[in-house]
């Protein structure tokens, strides 16, 4: 620091020296006596001008400043690296400091003359260009080459961006650039904060953050449900630059991790930002976000758009926002590569429509979508029975379980993979054939992140299907509005596999079958029950009988729909996920239900109370 102080002075000695000649030459600069002083050591400039060439003065004063910005951001780091007290940090004062810092304006306000990520040569560190071609990458998609610009010079961005566009990392490459530039370490503790909706999704972007800090010295870590809380305290405590964490967790540790340093948060990212807050993490989003420092840069990410993104854009985002939405005008809202299609199946043929489809494309990778947990438990547990081998993750498992799961779906060639919405948002699975969707989504919104996990990045193929009753038909007239096109497969029917007699035979007779088969059937019928579009998805249209078929029954098992209630009342699904604020809002509308006693309750009672009379 002192040298670089002592250079500078050096350069404008020489600069005033050159005046100083123009001014005996020409008498047209006048320079005051004070400006012999050199700098102070407080980084305070005592020199005063008097203007009579503005091109010179403005040389001279573009100088000073120079020197002046340069040792008042070298005393902060210096401070901040001095000690790592969450006592002796002061929240406003360091993080002003550091953020002055942040990467130039001259890096964000040019405009890429190419996609090539050779093109950022110069603009950002060598050691993240050669972990990016060590990945493979070579050209930057759209997200990636209208958003990193502008987060390089430091500016808020809302980002909106079909699914498999790149966005991860559009993101990861300015956050990473950030604690480069202004020389972060693990003494500084955490600069920049990830949240991911999913433990899948938080699992596969500290994945991608791996490979891109290949040739980096910063630290980083992942929090998460599920993982050992004191294991993630001690790596906190030791200082954890980038942090990858899913909500419940991250507010864990904010309230209750002393030695959690984060109060020099340079940067926070909210990725699949609109699914934090479809899976009840509203409540926590807004305390972490009174929690984190207001002095710091916000990049919001999604594929979609709602009103409640807007309300949370408004919440975490304190400067005026570069908006970047790459599909806003484009005819379909999904990508080009991906062959969509529907078909129209009687619920009593639904389950053999979906056991000849994965017979038949068993040596390719699909993917199928279930509205509960209950379902994909049973269905895993039935096509593994019958010798149909598949895989499946969903919400209740133990995260030892989705995650050895998850990293094998991925690195297979093939396979069938069953799931909840749990998998539906940012996963990046390679080589994907094939999205069924067996339950319709709840909206257009959740089928366009469904069919997102196939045919990801430029030149990407896939396909999807998506099965409706005939009642349902008018499901696609929302899909239309949605801007996403469906054309009619066409089968044979009487190419379907009729194995109905030998499943009903078998889940008369295997008793573990039958009672996780009853549990599916239950979870179906108020999944169904508490669709969000009534008047397409109406439960009074449902044939019972024929949908006990499709999971093996001839008679229906009894469901509690709580008929009585008014429909504010029945909770929502729930789709993958959820906090405290999911629970909260699941029983705000909830009545006191009133015992009633049987009969033979009623004698019992009054049996008690007249042996404690007598």
């Amino acid at each position: 620091i002192k040298r670089r102080k002592k250079n500078l002075n050096k350069n404008l000695n020489h600069v005033r020296d050159h005046l100083n000649e123009v001014n005996a030459n020409n008498e047209t600069v006048e320079i005051d006596d004070r400006d012999s002083e050199e700098v102070n050591d407080d980084g305070q400039n005592s020199h005063s001008y008097r203007k009579k060439n503005k091109k010179k003065y403005d040389e001279v004063s573009d100088r000073e400043n120079d020197l002046n910005d340069s040792e008042a951001s070298s005393n902060d780091v210096k401070e901040a690296t001095d000690g790592t007290d969450n006592e002796e940090v002061k929240e406003s004062g360091q993080n002003s400091d550091i953020g002055k810092c942040m990467p130039g304006s001259s890096v964000g306000l040019e405009v890429l003359s190419s996609r090539e990520f050779k093109s950022l040569e110069g603009k950002i560190s060598d050691g993240t260009l050669k972990a990016i071609e060590d990945m493979g990458f070579t050209t930057m998609t759209e997200i990636q080459s209208r958003a990193i610009p502008p987060l390089l010079e430091g500016r808020d961005l809302i980002g909106a961006a079909k699914t498999g566009s790149g966005k991860t990392l559009a993101f990861l490459i300015p956050a990473i650039e950030l604690m480069v530039k202004i020389g972060f370490t693990y003494r500084n503790g955490t600069g920049c904060i990830i949240l991911s909706p999913t433990r899948e999704l938080s699992m596969q972007t500290f994945g991608v953050l791996q490979e891109i800090m290949k040739y980096h010295r910063h630290t980083y870590g992942l929090v998460m449900g599920g993982s050992s809380r004191e294991a993630e305290a001690k790596k906190l405590s030791n200082g954890v630059n980038i942090l990858v964490a899913t909500p419940g967790r991250l507010l864990d540790h904010l309230q209750n991790t002393p030695e959690f340093l984060y109060k020099n948060l340079q940067c926070l990212i909210i990725d699949e930002a609109d699914r934090i807050l479809e899976i009840g993490f509203e409540e926590e989003l807004t305390q972490i976000i009174k929690l984190l420092p207001k002095r710091r840069q916000t990049m919001m990410f999604s594929a979609t758009s709602t009103r409640k993104m807007d309300d949370l854009a408004k919440l975490a985002v304190k400067k005026e926002p570069v908006y970047v939405g790459v599909h806003d005008s484009m005819d379909s809202a999904t990508v080009e590569g991906l062959e969509q299609g529907y078909v129209l199946c009687p619920s009593e043929k639904r389950f053999l429509l979906l056991f000849t489809f994965l017979k038949k494309n068993r040596k390719k990778k699909v993917m199928v979508f279930f509205s509960s947990c209950m379902a994909v438990k049973f269905y895993d547990e039935l096509l593994n029975y019958i010798d149909l081998p598949v895989m499946s993750i969903h919400g209740k498992q133990i995260q030892t379980k989705r995650t050895s799961t998850f990293f094998r779906f991925c690195n297979a060639e093939s396979g069938t993979l069953l799931c909840t919405d749990v998998a539906a948002r940012g996963l990046d699975i390679p080589a994907v054939d094939w999205i069924v969707q067996f339950d319709p989504p709840d909206d257009p919104k959740e089928y366009i992140h469904r069919v997102g996990r196939t045919a990801r990045g430029e030149g990407g193929r896939g396909h999807a299907l998506l099965i409706l009753r005939p009642e349902e038909v008018g499901f696609l007239r929302y899909l239309k509005h949605a801007k996403i096109p469906l054309n009619e497969f066409e089968f044979s029917w009487n190419k379907i596999s009729d194995i109905q007699a030998q499943l009903e035979k078998l889940m008369s007779s295997n008793y573990f079958l039958n009672r996780s088969g009853k549990e599916a059937f239950k979870s179906y019928v108020r999944a169904y029950d508490s669709h969000h579009l009534k008047d397409i998805f109406d439960i009074s249209t449902l044939n019972l009988t024929k949908v006990a078929k499709s999971f093996g029954f001839t008679v229906p098992p009894a469901v509690d729909l709580h008929v009585s209630a008014s429909k504010h009342s029945r909770p929502r699904k729930r789709t993958g996920g959820g906090g405290f604020g999911y629970f909260n809002k699941m029983n705000k509308f909830e009545k006191k239900i009133t015992k009633v006693y049987t009969t033979k309750e009623s004698v019992i009672s009054l049996v008690i109370y007249l042996a404690r009379i007598i």
